[in-house]
């Protein structure tokens, strides 16, 4: 699956143009997401400076990315109008989603079982394993 990843407020707290702290677990599911094969897409408002400086503070906690701001690594960006053209990807984790980012775990659960935030929320069960667990690692489950 091609999931684009938004940086700031989602794997980050929110400081633009300065790099918040890590949102807990961002960058472990980021690497169980990768070594599971789907393919990340880097999809963020910075460019330039700012943007080589997210890029590299991921790659220093061992997230390598697909492709960054463009569909695929051979794109070439002025090809393409950045700000009009839509990212095609399958799946788009991101702050400003309709009703908030769920915790990285549950996240993590939703993509490797196939399940979508409503069936979580309605199994009660399994959502409230899945939120508890913000001190813990999810993949322990």
């Amino acid at each position: 699956m091609v999931i684009a990843v938004d940086f700031d407020g989602t794997i980050v707290e929110h400081r633009y143009p300065k790099i918040g702290e890590e949102r807990t677990f961002a960058t472990a599911t980021l690497k169980e997401l990768i070594k599971d094969g789907h393919q990340l897409i880097l999809w963020t408002v910075r460019e330039d400076e700012l943007l080589e400086e997210a890029v590299e503070w991921c790659r220093k906690r061992g997230v390598e990315f697909w492709a960054v701001n463009k569909d695929y690594p051979e794109e070439k960006q002025e090809n393409n109008n950045h700000f009009s053209r839509k990212l095609k990807a399958d799946l788009f984790i991101d702050d400003r989603n309709l009703g908030g980012l769920p915790e990285w775990g549950t996240i993590y659960q939703m993509i490797k079982h196939h399940q979508t935030w409503e069936s979580l929320k309605n199994n009660n069960s399994t959502y409230g394993e899945y939120e508890k667990a913000k001190k813990k690692p999810w993949w322990k489950f």
